[in-house]
């Protein structure tokens, strides 16, 4: 019998090419192949990129220089294989500015692997001859592609992503998304249902439902309608098994009073919402062609915690966008001020090819962007640090996830993402635990499990208190 055929996928970027990696894995899971830690000792290694920004993309290219190192070194060859984004955007020149790669395939087409490597196999040593996949397929890459093993789901934990919705209509100036993903795409709710009934049955606990605008989501229901977000949401908290539902990343303009409300009345939903706003000036996102002014992000943050007081929120932010005055920058540290952030992404503008914002002759310069951008994350830190504070004596559950890094630890998620630190026995991952928190640092918090209790999910995303001597086995039944 064969040695079955090692399998490396490193992603770079947002959580949907976390996702893409693990359904890459899946398909090729069927063709014999095997996940190792390391791209040392494996015979396909796949780099699932992101374009998003410049720094992303040259560290692909960075990795691609230390691959074809490392093999020349070992004086062995391995198949290497660019996918998402960064293949979508600069298809064939990856194969002229990098040969080792013998395969360049966009997001859209990664169920087609298996043919593409065969192809590739084909070609041997013949690398110039590399294949080149990027096209945007007629057939929904979804259909075709294989549900995920028990084993591979229990491997994962007790949390997963699930790809509700893609691509983006939005035309942001400075995003390369909607040439790189294609226009807004959303699957129908019955096969999200599908699949996250599979995950609840392998030991899920936490769904994050993803997507480029995740709630402009308008998926074919049952009735042939198009049902919204904060339906789709109802349904996936009500799979048995489903104690907790996440969405991410948000568009203002697409947080109607539906998915407002839905906040309000579904426990299961988290009181956490990443809502990207980018800048604080009306004139520079205008400029970005965002379609929405600050008023509006206001008006939504005072409504959703409205609707649920412990709403905490994280956004995204870009500096030194192409023309922003130091009063714009000023709206931006004002609108930060005014909110109050759990946690944020902020990132100096970097021009990505192809985007209108490229074009603009008012670029700034690098020591600009640089003093605004540490300026921006110090507010921030400052922010995030009061945040974790505040939470210190506080009680709430957390779904514990992993051991921790000492023995008798487990590390758990709060309703806010952050990670806390229990002692708890290993068999409890998967299960939910009411937690005070007692200690809180720069990464985590600590807490203490109240009188040693744990909750096991229940249908309908309720819970169920279950005591101590009721852990057996890796997980838990629903």
């Amino acid at each position: 019998m064969s040695e079955p055929r090692k399998l490396y996928v490193r992603s770079f970027g947002c959580q949907m090419n976390v996702y893409d990696a693990q359904r890459m894995t899946d398909t090729l899971a069927r063709e014999g192949y095997v996940e190792t830690e390391t791209p040392d000792d494996a015979d396909l290694v796949i780099l699932n990129t992101c374009h998003i920004r410049e720094k992303a993309a040259e560290k692909v290219y960075s990795e691609l220089g230390r691959l074809k190192k490392a093999q020349e070194e070992a004086g062995r060859r391995q198949m290497i294989a660019v996918a998402g984004c960064v293949a979508q955007a600069e298809g064939a020149e990856i194969i002229k500015r990098a040969r080792a790669v013998d395969l360049v395939v966009g997001p859209q087409s990664y169920h087609k692997l298996p043919e593409l490597i065969a192809q590739a196999e084909a070609r041997g040593s013949n690398r110039r001859a590399g294949i080149v996949e990027t096209e945007f397929p007629l057939e929904d890459k979804f259909d075709f592609l294989p549900a995920p093993t028990p084993a591979a789901i229990a491997r994962r934990g007790p949390t997963a992503f699930v790809t509700v919705q893609e691509g983006c209509d939005k035309f942001c100036t400075f995003c390369v998304v909607p040439y790189t993903r294609g226009a807004e795409v959303s699957r129908p709710l019955a096969k999200i249902l599908d699949e996250v009934i599979r995950l609840a049955e392998g030991g899920v606990r936490e769904v994050t439902l993803i997507g480029q605008n995740v709630n402009a989501y308008h998926g074919i229901d049952s009735t042939g309608g198009a049902a919204n977000l904060a339906e789709l949401v109802r349904r996936v908290a009500q799979v048995p098994g489903i104690a907790r539902v996440r969405y991410t990343t948000s568009h203002p303009r697409d947080m109607d009073d539906e998915l407002i409300a839905a906040h309000r009345d579904m426990p299961a939903l988290m009181p956490y919402l990443h809502l990207p706003v980018q800048s604080g000036s009306n004139r520079i996102l205008a400029a970005m062609n965002r379609r929405h002014d600050r008023e509006l992000f206001f008006d939504i943050v005072e409504r959703v915690r409205a609707a649920r007081p412990d709403t905490a929120f994280s956004s995204d932010f870009i500096v030194g966008f192409p023309g922003e005055t130091d009063e714009d920058f000023a709206d931006t540290l004002d609108l930060v001020a005014k909110v109050g952030f759990a946690s944020a992404f902020s990132f100096k503008y970097s021009p990505r090819p192809g985007t209108p914002a490229a074009s603009l002759e008012a670029q700034l310069p690098e020591d600009v962007k640089s003093a605004r951008i540490h300026a921006l994350q110090a507010l921030l830190d400052r922010q995030k640090a009061a945040f974790d504070e505040a939470c210190r004596g506080k009680r709430f559950d957390i779904l514990l996830e992993k051991p921790g890094r000492f023995p008798g630890q487990l590390i758990g998620r709060s309703p806010y993402l952050q990670s806390v630190v229990v002692e708890a026995p290993k068999e409890a991952i998967g299960t939910l635990a009411r937690v005070e928190i007692r200690e809180v640092s720069t990464k985590s918090l600590a807490g203490d499990i109240l009188d040693g209790e744990f909750f096991s999910a229940r249908p309908a995303g309720e819970s169920r208190l279950i005591g101590q001597d009721e852990i057996v086995g890796e997980k838990l039944e629903a």
